[in-house]
């Protein structure tokens, strides 16, 4: 929801994902909270401390989901739970952009 914990951490543990294949690079891996109010922050310390202990960077700043750019630059987003769905969800009024929005790492188990 502010994107210092579990998005920027689910963001840098993909990053080194991508990292390992040689695909860095070729695809943009970001996080967003679906509200405001860490805006700027970088994660959670501890979160980094733990990340760090298990190879992984997390050196994003916290933002805001844009709809108006977010919704058009991005393939796929995933959200991290049902609150973060519904939220993501209801910014698309139209229903436009249904099929790039995915709840709880369901897009993973399509593949």
């Amino acid at each position: 929801m502010g994107n210092i914990c579990r998005s920027p951490t689910a963001e840098g543990i993909a990053k080194k994902y991508l990292e390992k294949r040689g695909l860095d690079g070729l695809i943009k891996i970001d996080s967003a909270g679906t509200l405001d109010y860490h805006a700027g922050e970088l994660p959670d310390s501890r979160m980094i401390l733990h990340a760090s202990k298990r190879g992984y960077r997390l050196d994003s700043k916290a933002r805001q989901f844009n709809p108006i750019k977010d919704f058009e630059y991005f393939d796929y987003i995933v959200t991290m739970d049902e609150d973060n769905y519904s939220e993501i969800t209801s910014l698309d009024k139209k229903n436009k952009y249904t099929d790039k929005v995915f709840k709880d790492g369901k897009l993973w188990k399509q593949s």
